[in-house]
């Protein structure tokens, strides 16, 4: 390491993040997510669902996945599998489709097809809930149409079952009805509204004949009848244990997402959770499990990461600046909406000073609020480790140009790449420690008594000699598409583990659930019927 790398990794020292303060972040998140389980009322949130899927579920369901940046609607045929584990056989709609209208195989035993997604717009995010969904609306009628454009009356249902994956805090009294909560990532809506009454409302207006243009005559479009309704996270985790079978030696056991937000799913017995947060019409005992949506981004885990002294002051700027100061601290630190903007404040502060550069000099570009947004990230500064490289890049964007002014140096850019590399580094090591904190917590692992601090959970000696892996199922653009990023979890995940336990196994094992918000509505609706 040069001297001048040294000094300037002294300065962005508060970006690190030692092997000894992660595993305490484990252990004391372990603890505050039995304690958030218990009492909090917006985190560790229980749903209706009690059961994971066989693999054997069938049937065609429409499906909407409504993101942070998008909205995802497709038709989805769950193909099931027999007991030698082959697709079986499925009977009904799917198979009466031209073969142009078909899909493709997804996975082995899920197909897809008609599938579309849309950016939503920053406008469809500040106005009315309403605005929202009748929006939502318009693109459903867009897929079902073309769905159906060339069947006969005969072929086309009185109702369609509608499964909706929803990536935003909600309260669930049952599979079918959810409540929304104030919502975080850049959107305004603040007061609570039934979730399944807004996309049915928005969709409404599709029912009736009407004029296509004012030239073509349309006839209405089959009802929408809403057969499940879930978490992102959930919906992960439900797509990759239909499409993969638990053994003694493998289960999944998470689901996270890893996009424009972050959260994770997991299973816990009820005894874990708060008396008033069970579903009062499920007849199950204290030892029963249930899946739970935890929104483990939420202010309850601030108290835990201020403790430990991973919030740096450039975390407290970019937290102040929000939209909801203090609302999701964990999220602000590791998730796609804003892993840009922390390099931004990071890199002007450091030109500014630490390197004594005017702000009067610095590129526009880095001057102003989210002008760094995490998938130029990716493109431009992820893809490369060349100082010289990343100059020639940032010459040609706009934003980012040279003047007489300013010049991008190899000595600027490697300043800029050590910052984005220390960032990425930081977010990946939180999310693996969350990780092996909520495995804690759900018992699905534990960690020996030397090494387990305050925590109350069980023994790594008490675990069965036969798991080898628990598996979490990720989906997310961050995760998916940012060069090296889930590789750096991995990483982390193995190494943390064995500084905690002692010990390699049980591996955890990252493994991609693609489309699992689409799929995991569909195995959800299954579920339900």
């Amino acid at each position: 390491m040069s001297h001048q790398t040294a000094i300037i990794d002294d300065w962005l020292d508060p970006l690190q993040i030692s092997s000894a303060r992660l595993c305490s972040l484990v252990r004391q998140l372990s603890a505050t997510y039995s304690d958030l389980a218990l009492h909090s009322t917006d985190q560790f949130l229980a749903t209706p669902i009690t059961r994971l899927p066989t693999g054997h579920e069938t049937g065609e369901y429409l499906t909407i996945d409504l993101g942070g940046t998008n909205l995802r609607i497709a038709f989805v045929t769950l193909l099931g599998s027999g007991p030698d584990g082959q697709t079986s056989h499925l009977e009904g709609p799917t198979h009466q489709l031209a073969d142009d209208q078909k899909g493709h195989l997804f996975t082995e035993n899920v197909r897809k097809c008609h599938g579309k997604s849309w950016p939503i717009e920053e406008h469809l995010k500040v106005e009315k809930a309403e605005d929202l969904f009748a929006w939502v609306g318009d693109c459903l009628a867009e897929v079902v149409e073309a769905r159906f454009c060339h069947a006969t009356s005969e072929q086309i249902p009185n109702d369609i079952p509608l499964g909706i994956t929803f990536s935003f805090p909600m309260m669930q009294s049952s599979i079918t009805e959810a409540t929304l909560m104030p919502m975080g990532k850049g959107f305004a809506i603040t007061s609570y509204h039934d979730l399944g009454e807004m996309v049915l409302g928005g969709y409404e207006r599709y029912r009736k004949p009407r004029l296509d243009g004012g030239k073509h005559f349309l006839q209405g479009l089959p009802e929408l009848r809403i057969t499940a309704i879930s978490n992102d996270a959930v919906a992960t985790f439900l797509s990759l244990s239909y499409s993969t079978r638990t053994t003694l030696q493998s289960k999944t056991a998470i689901g996270l997402i890893l996009g424009t937000g972050c959260n994770a799913a997991v299973c816990l017995k009820l005894d874990a959770l708060g008396s008033s947060k069970r579903p009062s019409h499920l007849t199950v005992s204290d030892h029963s499990t249930l899946v739970v949506n935890t929104e483990w981004t939420l202010r309850g885990s601030t108290a835990t990461l201020r403790e430990i002294g991973v919030i740096t002051r450039w975390d407290k700027a970019l937290d102040e600046e929000s939209h909801n100061p203090g609302f999701q601290p964990f999220e602000y630190m590791t998730a796609g909406a804003y892993l840009g903007e922390v390099v931004r404040l990071v890199l002007v502060d450091t030109y500014i000073n630490f390197m004594h550069i005017e702000r009067t000099r610095l590129p526009s570009g880095l001057l102003q609020r989210h002008a760094v947004p995490t998938s130029f990230l990716a493109q431009t500064v992820g893809t490369t480790n060349d100082p010289e490289t990343l100059a020639e890049r940032l010459r040609d964007t706009p934003g980012f140009e040279e003047s007489e002014h300013w010049t991008w140096t190899a000595h600027l850019c490697a300043v800029f790449l050590r910052i984005e590399s220390l960032v990425l580094r930081r977010s990946a090591a939180m999310i693996a420690a969350a990780i092996l904190a909520l495995l804690f917590t759900s018992g699905d692992m534990g960690v020996e008594e030397a090494h387990r601090a305050d925590t109350t959970t069980r023994s790594s000696s008490e675990l069965p000699d036969s798991v080898d892996e628990l598996v979490v199922a990720y989906c997310g653009g961050l995760i998916c598409l940012y060069p090296g990023y889930r590789a750096q979890i991995q990483a982390s995940l193995d190494t943390i583990l064995l500084d905690l336990t002692q010990r390699p196994t049980p591996r955890v094992v990252l493994r991609e659930a693609s489309e699992g918000g689409l799929i995991g509505a569909g195995v959800l609706s299954a579920l339900a019927l």
